[in-house]
Order: C-alpha cells, then structure tokens, then sequence
C-alpha cells in the first residue's frame, strides 16, 4: 500500500510540476487543460507517458515554443535519476477545434520522439494538421479530468465517430513511420485502434493488447507480447531477437485497421 501511495505521490507532483508549466507559457491565454491517455484509461503503468491537453487562445510564439521545450526536459522522465514519466504535452488553439472541423490544426507538442529535432532547433517539426487531435480530444471528454480551466465538455465539441475512425486511419503511414525508433509506443497503439474498431470503446494500451492478443497468428503474439510486457514494466526495452517479425506485426495490425476501418465504429461493447 506503501509503495503505491509514494508511486501516486510522485505521479501528482509530476503532473503538478508538467501544469504548472503550462500555466506559466500560457498565462492568461491558457483556456483550460486536460489529463487524457493511460491515466483517464485504466490507471498509469510504469512505462506510461502522462499526456496532458491543452487549450490556449491564440498560437505559440516561435521564442514560446522554445521556452517550453526547455521548460518540459526539466520534468519529463528521461534522466537518471530523474522523474519517472515521460511527458506528452499537446496545445491547440481553441478557435481551431471549436467548432469542431476535421482534420484539426496542431499548435504545439512535445514528446520523446521528437527530442531530436528540438535539439536541432526545429521548434514545429509536425505536420500542422494533425489527425490524432481526434483521438486526443476523445479521450480527454471521456476522462472528463480538468487540470486547468472548465470541464472538457466546455470546452470541446464532441467528435463525430467518423471522424475518429478517419484519424485513425489517416495516421496510420506516421504512426508506421515511426516503428523502428518507437517501436512498443506504435505497436501498443496499433492494437488500442484495432481494438477501439472492433469493440468501440478506447481502452488502456494493455487492455487493448489483451483484446487484440487472442485474435493475433501466433507468429505475431510474442512481438506484442513482448510490447505489452515493456510497457508493464515487466521486461526491458529490447527488439534484436525479433527483428523482421516486428514489421510483419505490425503491418499485419495496421492492415486488419484499415479493412475494419470500412465498417465505422460499433457501439461499445464494455
């Protein structure tokens, strides 16, 4: 019991520490911000990122960007020692998603797959559309966990179940592209959006993992297993012995989402 207060203790400074710079970049321009990801979807793991939205009133600044770049290496968990999560922060203008168009127009985002190009200088190395704003929103609705500001409902117009479906598959060539550098985050991905296509429900990273598991070819179990297993905290981060088969996986997922793609959402079965 001990150890899962202190583990919750150091999530909540974190998160303390992750709104607070928020608040600080944003000002008075921050119009709210909202826990989405692991932690509104079944509770943080060890491998969890803590994903956090947020609204502003007007774009970023190129000299903002850069100060929050700085500002986010100091509480995101890639020093040892260090905190222990990793951050995924994510602005957007509210004037962009309210009301709600498709596909929706990305402010600012840091997360560890972009640490390299914010250490070249690149500032904005995103697509300006970005189709997972989608997904983003959706989860923060559901978690309906404010940090910053009103409810999420106040704030966000509910997306269209086609439009999550079309995000899903619009991102699936980035999501691809990124495997070999990110290889567990994208595989667990992977199986949260077949698992959200065939159930309709968005579910922890593990719990989809679970679902789609019992319906891989066997040949294809032991590369998500192994992803599951990381992200649980229960193996380290290590792919060599797979090889070829981690693309195999993932291909044989990303083709199963676009054939259910065509069917749009079911309701969610629980």
């Amino acid at each position: 019991m001990g150890e899962m207060s202190t583990e919750r203790e150091l999530f909540d400074e974190q998160l303390r520490r992750l709104v607070g710079v928020v608040r600080d970049a944003l000002g008075e321009r921050v119009v709210g911000a909202y826990l989405h990801g692991s932690a509104v979807l079944g509770g943080v793991r060890p491998r969890s990122d803590i994903d956090v939205l947020a609204v502003s009133s007007r774009p970023t600044t190129q000299v903002e960007k850069r100060h929050l770049v700085e500002r986010l290496i100091a509480v995101t968990g890639t020093t040892d020692p260090g905190p222990p999560w990793t951050v995924e922060l994510t602005i957007v203008v509210a004037s962009e998603i309210n009301p709600w168009r498709y596909p929706p127009r990305l402010d600012f985002q840091y997360g560890e797959w972009v640490r390299l190009a914010f250490r070249d200088g690149n500032y904005a190395p995103w697509e300006e559309r970005d189709p997972d704003l989608a997904l983003l929103i959706t989860v923060a609705l559901q978690g309906d966990r404010p940090l910053l500001g009103p409810r999420p409902a106040e704030v966000f117009d509910p997306v269209p179940p086609s439009d999550v479906v079309r995000a899903m598959v619009d991102g699936l060539d980035a999501l691809s592209g990124r495997l070999p550098t990110d290889t567990r985050n994208v595989l667990l991905t992977l199986a949260r959006i077949q698992c959200t296509l065939a159930t309709g429900e968005i579910r922890s990273k593990d719990r989809a993992a679970d679902w789609v598991l019992e319906r891989l070819p066997e040949d294809g179990r032991a590369v998500l297993a192994r992803a599951r297993a990381i992200y649980l905290g229960e193996e380290e981060e290590h792919w060599d012995d797979l090889g070829p088969r981690v693309v195999a996986t993932a291909g044989r997922m990303a083709d199963e989402i676009r054939r259910a793609s065509v069917e749009g959402l079911p309701p969610a079965t629980g």
